[in-house]
């Protein structure tokens, strides 16, 4: 363990310190939100119902339909159709949850990078990107904004911008949670994700938002680490991930090596997400203000066949089956990194830029589409720093269903480790001078 500042975990806190923490909340969003660009929408907040979330502060990314603003999708120009209030929303403040407001996200969700017509400051260091496509949301939790956020994922939109803020974020498996009010990507691999500071408040809020009782003690015993991908890695991103396992190792998980990549799967899961993106949102096209570089995958993906995009999603339960046979085979969990290289620069990932480089923009989701493709759940944990100072995420896979059993894995690693909710570097001076609720 280090001295390192840190935010403290809802779970841990008194009713007292939650009112203070949460009235803190409050001015960070309206003002460091702000500062950041992470913020959409700014709302009004009541008293909160009693409920097992009672006064936790959350924003939504703003793709779900609140209720109290049109939603954005990410455009200069909201497109949005009028949808009912999404049921994720009124599942929390049914549990007591106060909605604060909603956060910037990229175009259409669309982008992995965070790197768009507004680009949002990662809070380790503004030269880097935030992680896409839910981007306001992971940066408000790891700057304080708030305890939790919603996002959404269709090829990695919540993990990836985990990796790169730093925070702790679930994506359930395939239709474990309600996407009615929410705009849709690509309808056959979107899921609603969640972020929150730690491991155990992720696990507070997963019954309020799924339904099930609470998840912890139901463990899990063996993991299997897929070679292949670390060795894909640059070395000392796989360096710290190996370290972050070997901590789950030292506390009684029984952890094995496998090769291979599961990339026929990863092939269709670009298909898939590019053509069902295209359909979805044709009819925007013709907009004049929209992103020239999301114009074109749109068109890209009209020009995948119908044919072509039933039979990548043909194939889908045989390869899940093929890969929980040959992959997981007797685990409870999977390991792989989240992305394969640091937290790119905001110019490696920028069209526009002299810099650009295509291979850094598609190594992003490497790691992260074939698991939407598949249906699968997954958890992403912030394992370590590289020697820049920016944060590294360790991915975990799990069985369908078996959301209860990764944040019991979170849970066991962040009893063991502090590298969650630590306290961001470009900001620390900012939080530091308040005063306050940090560990």
């Amino acid at each position: 363990m280090t001295s390192a500042s840190r935010f403290p975990d809802w779970s841990s806190l008194s009713e007292a310190q939650r009112l203070t923490a949460s009235a803190q909340c409050q001015k960070r969003f309206a003002n460091l939100g702000q500062q950041l660009g992470a913020v959409e929408r700014t709302y009004a907040v009541d008293a909160p119902h009693e409920g097992p979330l009672r006064g936790l502060p959350y924003v939504a990314k703003d793709m779900f339909a609140t209720g109290l603003s049109a939603p954005s999708w990410g455009c200069k120009a909201p497109h949005a159709p009028s949808l009912p209030r999404a049921s994720i929303i009124d599942r929390l403040e049914q549990a007591g949850a106060l909605l604060l407001g909603t956060a910037v996200m990229t175009e259409l969700a669309y982008e992995p990078s965070g790197v768009s017509w507004r680009t949002p400051k990662n809070p380790w260091h503004f030269e880097m990107i935030p992680g896409g496509s839910s981007s306001g949301s992971a940066i408000l939790v790891a700057a304080g904004c708030c305890f939790a956020a919603l996002g959404s994922d269709t090829g990695g939109s919540v993990r990836i911008p985990a990796h790169c803020c730093g925070v702790t974020a679930l994506k359930p498996g395939y239709g474990r949670l309600p996407l009615d009010g929410a705009m849709a990507l690509a309808p056959s691999l979107d899921t609603a994700g969640v972020f929150a500071r730690s491991a155990i408040d992720l696990a507070l809020i997963w019954p309020a938002l799924s339904g099930e009782a609470p998840p912890l003690g139901k463990r899990a015993r063996n993991g299997v680490l897929l070679q292949e991908a670390f060795d894909s890695c640059d070395s000392e991103t796989a360096s710290i991930l190996h370290e972050a396992i070997e901590v789950l190792a030292a506390g009684g998980m029984t952890v094995t090596q496998r090769s291979g990549f599961p990339k026929q799967a990863d092939a269709h899961a670009l298909t898939v997400l590019q053509a069902e993106a295209a359909r979805e949102h044709a009819a925007l096209l013709d907009v004049p203000d929209m992103d020239a570089t999301l114009r074109k995958r749109l068109r890209k993906g009209l020009a995948i066949s119908d044919s072509e995009l039933d039979s990548a999603l043909a194939m889908r339960e045989t390869l899940r089956t093929q890969f929980l046979s040959e992959f997981f085979g007797e685990a409870d969990a999977v390991f792989l990194p989240v992305m394969p290289i640091k937290t790119p620069r905001v110019d490696e990932v920028d069209p526009a830029s002299a810099n650009f480089s295509p291979r850094t923009l598609y190594a992003i989701s490497r790691f992260t589409r074939f698991i939407n493709y598949l249906g699968l759940p997954a958890i992403a944990l912030p394992a370590g720093f590289d020697g820049r100072g920016m944060p590294v995420g360790l991915q975990v896979i799990g069985l369908p269903g078996s959301e209860a059993a990764l944040l019991e894995i979170g849970v066991t690693f962040q009893g063991r480790t502090d590298w969650h909710g630590r306290v961001p570097s470009a900001i620390a001076s900012q939080i530091s001078s308040e005063g306050g609720s940090l560990k």
